[in-house]
């Protein structure tokens, strides 16, 4: 199906894009992405995901806006407090961009998929934006075990990290690998520690990349750089490090030998 006028206008500086073009927007207007946590992660992720014509946004987050997010959560204002981050994020989304089909799901993840109220087949990409450890390691098996591409970021003081993980091509590393299931969660939050706003942009503006990156790479695998990359951004000394990430022997996720 051909793009119609006003699709020309608002995805054009796309379409000028060699790489990208009519062909690529029509991947991405085909895309449908899962978004778990709407917080100072998720709504950098969603807001470009959904200026871009992803498809369709699934936005999971049982939480509620309070006065503390607004210092970096900028999807929301001062008369959302109290309301559902989904469901005002949602909101916001729809507005930027009509022809975006968004749907909100005001719980966890582990819980909506248990009960089975919405469709979780057919993700081509899932955004891991939550700060619980425990959350992600569950999507992390939840990716594999689907064969989804997981993009996950997480970011604390002036640091930052991404992820990307290709399940779709296995063998492929995973976040069990760098970081067992077993490990404690982390003393430091951005609750007790503090983070810095604007690093939140940049580190959820790389994982919309990585998602549009999986999108764009269907069918065309030498299109783009490969995943399975660990990156740290260090804001303070505005530095970045990449690293080559490496399945580990007896890894219970993705070590098929081992691998429940």
């Amino acid at each position: 199906m051909s793009l119609d006028r006003d699709a020309f206008l608002r995805y054009s500086r796309h379409l000028l894009m060699a790489d990208i073009g009519e062909a690529g927007q029509q991947k991405l207007l085909q895309g449908r992405v899962l978004v778990v946590g709407l917080g100072g992660l998720g709504c950098p992720v969603s807001l470009y995901l959904a200026a871009a014509g992803v498809g369709e946004l699934v936005l999971c987050d049982p939480d509620h806006i309070d006065l503390t997010n607004l210092q970096r959560q900028v999807l929301y204002r001062m008369n959302d407090i109290g309301a559902s981050k989904v469901d005002v994020a949602a909101r916001e989304l729809v507005s930027l961009n009509p022809g975006v089909k968004v749907t909100a799901c005001p719980q966890s993840v582990q819980m909506a998929e248990a009960a089975g109220e919405m469709s979780f087949d057919g993700f081509d990409a899932v955004a891991d934006c939550t700060d619980n450890l425990a959350v992600r390691h569950w999507l992390n098996r939840f990716c594999h075990r689907r064969r989804i591409p997981l993009v996950s970021a997480a970011v604390l003081g002036w640091l930052g990290q991404l992820m990307t993980l290709d399940f779709s091509r296995q063998p492929s590393p995973c976040l069990a690998c760098a970081t067992p299931e077993d490990s404690a969660e982390p003393m430091a939050n951005c609750a007790n520690s503090g983070v810095l706003g604007p690093l939140l942009g940049v580190m959820g503006s790389m994982q919309a990349i990585s998602v549009m990156r999986l999108l764009l790479n269907r069918g065309d695998p030498e299109a783009f750089a490969p995943a399975g990359r660990l990156q740290r951004f260090d804001a303070r000394r505005e530095q970045w490090s990449s690293f080559a990430m490496a399945s580990r022997p007896g890894c219970p996720v993705c070590d098929k030998t081992r691998a429940r």
